[in-house]
C-alpha cells in the first residue's frame, strides 16, 4: 500500500454536515488528542490534589476544586474536539433546543440534585467529614457529588442521599462549627442515700474521664424523686467524631460510676413496690 493510497483513505469524507467534511483523518485525530489531553489532564489534577491536601487544605474545599478543575477541562476537550473536527457550535443550535425542553420534562431531580450538589459543595453546610442526623439515621459524610451525598452510617452501611434533600429537609449537623457535643448519664439512688456525696463521686468520675472537655464544665444535677429512687443527672461535653464515640464515653462514665459507688457503699436504686392489705388474710385447707 503506498503512502498515497493510505492518503486518499484518510482523506475520504465519511460524512458531511453544512459545509464541513468529516474525513477518517479526522476521526482518527479527535480520539487520539483527547486520549493525549485526557491523560495529562488527570495527571495535573492528581497533582493538585496531592499538593492542596500537602497544604492541610480541608477535604471538602479540596473537592470543590478538584471538581470544577475537571469540569473546565471537560468544556475545553469538548471544544478542542469540534475545532478538530471543524464543526461550528450553530451546528448544535437545534440539537441544543430539543435536549434543553427534553431536560425540562423529564430530568426536573437530577438537575435540582445538580445544582443542590454545587451549592452544598459552595457554601458548605455540610462538609466532608461531618456527622449528620438525617431522619432517624446518622453518620459521617463520605463524599458529596454531584447527584447524591454518599454518608456512613454508625452499623457500617452506606447511604446516598439525594442532594436536594438536604438543602429542603431539616439536618442536624453535629459538626458545623466544631465536634463539641454534649451528652448526659442517669442513675438512680435508693432513697436515704447521702445526696451531697452522690454528686461528689459522680462529679469526681467526670472530671477523671480523659475525654470529656473542661470547658464547657460538666455538672451534676439532682434531677427527680422517682418512685423508688433519687435520679441524679450528669452532663458534659465531648469533643466527638461520631455517636459511637459518644456511646463509649456514657459507657465508661456507667462503669465508673458503679464501681466507684460500690466502693463508697451506695445502693443504686431498682424498682420496688410495697403491698399494703386491709383487713385479714385467711386461708383454707381444701
Amino acid at each position: 500500500m503506498t503512502l498515497e493510497h493510505i492518503n486518499q483513505i484518510l482523506a475520504f469524507v465519511v460524512f458531511s454536515y453544512s459545509d464541513v467534511h468529516i474525513t477518517v483523518a479526522k476521526i482518527i485525530k479527535v480520539p487520539l488528542i483527547l486520549f493525549a489531553i485526557w491523560f495529562i489532564v488527570t495527571r495535573i489534577g492528581k497533582l493538585i490534589t496531592k499538593t492542596l491536601l500537602a497544604k492541610k487544605l480541608s477535604q471538602d474545599a479540596v473537592h470543590l476544586f478538584t471538581r470544577i478543575y475537571f469540569i473546565l477541562s471537560i468544556a475545553i476537550l469538548i471544544f478542542t474536539s469540534l475545532e478538530v473536527l471543524s464543526i461550528p457550535l450553530t451546528a448544535f443550535a437545534f440539537v441544543s433546543g430539543a435536549i434543553a425542553i427534553g431536560v425540562g420534562f423529564g430530568a426536573q431531580n437530577i438537575i435540582n440534585n445538580f445544582i443542590s450538589g454545587w451549592i452544598l459543595m459552595w457554601e458548605r453546610p455540610i462538609r466532608i467529614g461531618d456527622f449528620l442526623e438525617v431522619g432517624n439515621a446518622k453518620g459521617v459524610v463520605e463524599t458529596i457529588n454531584t447527584r447524591s451525598t454518599r454518608i456512613r452510617r454508625n452499623d457500617g452501611v452506606h447511604m446516598l442521599i439525594p442532594n436536594s434533600q438536604l438543602l429542603e429537609n431539616t439536618v442536624t449537623n453535629w459538626t458545623l462549627i466544631d465536634g463539641n457535643a454534649r451528652s448526659s448519664v442517669s442513675v438512680g439512688v435508693a432513697y436515704g442515700s447521702d445526696v451531697i456525696l452522690v454528686k461528689k463521686l459522680i462529679q469526681q468520675v467526670l472530671d477523671d474521664h480523659e475525654a470529656i472537655l473542661a470547658n464547657p464544665k460538666s455538672s451534676v444535677l439532682f434531677d427527680d424523686f422517682a418512685d423508688s429512687s433519687l435520679v441524679f443527672n450528669a452532663i458534659f461535653w465531648v469533643c466527638a467524631e461520631s455517636e459511637t464515640m459518644l456511646r463509649k464515653v456514657r459507657s465508661d462514665i456507667r462503669f465508673s460510676i458503679y464501681a466507684v459507688f460500690e466502693k463508697h457503699d451506695v445502693v443504686i436504686a431498682f424498682p420496688q413496690r410495697d403491698i399494703h392489705i386491709d383487713g385479714e388474710i385467711a386461708f383454707k385447707r381444701s
